[in-house]
């Protein structure tokens, strides 16, 4: 299969360019990004819609990648709890070689056929979860053989990967492939691979967690009140909601606890 992930850059004699042109270059690069993911949002539709009925249903959803790609799940998994109010344990990213690889990557961990799905069998998976293989190659062992693993069991899957044909879109139910061409740096696909995995997991996690009622209007109504700033957030979207002057409703989102409960109060 040719990668186009793995293509040489379009870019020749990258050390011979000033700051200047390297960051143009860069962005130019940047720029094609969401061009592609405009492209196939029926893809990432289909997918979000199938997370959904299984989340509505009390399922988990699960992300599974390695190196940039399995930072990049436990980023955006990481990332609901406090955005939306939902349990941990609601959302869960894996990366081959465990947690120590979130920091410092693990030789040889993506290689392993079996232990994608040990990893996901840690978290007693079942049928009701869904799980997400993220790869920009979309040959990552690690990841083809957990979803594989998952569809002989009746456990739904998707992918988010970035080349054509590749053996982990054809292992999956919803497969979304976001071709973004050679990367600046040939083969760095944390770039625009890693760009368009981002944009498609917040695409994903946020339309699901909408459907799931974690939003009201455009409000984060379930989100932690873990510091200062989200306080005074929490704080200033009470008063916008109630009329009542910050002061007041500060008092009554320190009561409650959340934004929702505050406001739920007031009915």
């Amino acid at each position: 299969m040719q990668k186009t992930t793995e293509q040489a850059s379009l870019y020749e004699h990258l050390e011979g360019m000033s700051t200047r042109e390297l960051l143009e270059n860069i962005n130019r690069e940047d720029h094609k990004v969401p061009q592609v993911i405009a492209a196939i949002l029926p893809q990432i539709e289909a997918l979000a819609d199938a997370v959904y009925e299984r989340m509505r249903q009390g399922g988990r959803l699960f992300y599974i990648g390695s190196g940039t790609s399995g930072r990049m799940g436990i980023l955006d998994a990481s990332e609901c709890p406090p955005t939306f109010g939902v349990p941990h344990g609601w959302v869960i990213g894996l990366i081959s070689g465990g947690d120590g690889a979130i920091r410092k990557a693990v030789e040889f961990a993506e290689d392993s056929i079996t232990q994608g799905w040990a990893d996901l069998e840690a978290h007693k998976i079942n049928e009701g979860d869904f799980v997400v293989g993220i790869a920009a190659s979309g040959t990552t062992p690690y990841v083809i053989g957990a979803v594989k693993a998952c569809r002989e069991r009746g456990i739904a899957t998707g992918c988010i990967t970035c080349n054509e044909g590749s053996p982990l879109a054809a292992a999956v139910d919803y497969p979304v492939v976001a071709v973004v061409g050679p990367e600046f740096v040939t083969g760095s696909t944390r770039m625009k691979a890693g760009t368009a995995q981002k944009l498609i997991l917040n695409m994903i996690s946020t339309s699901v967690m909408v459907k799931l009622g974690r939003v009201k209007g455009n409000k984060m109504v379930d989100m932690k009140l873990a510091n200062e700033k989200l306080i005074d957030r929490g704080a200033r979207m009470v008063a916008e909601e109630s009329g009542l002057g910050y002061d007041s409703a500060l008092a009554l989102l320190l009561k409650h606890g959340s934004v929702r409960e505050a406001l739920d109060s007031l009915i």
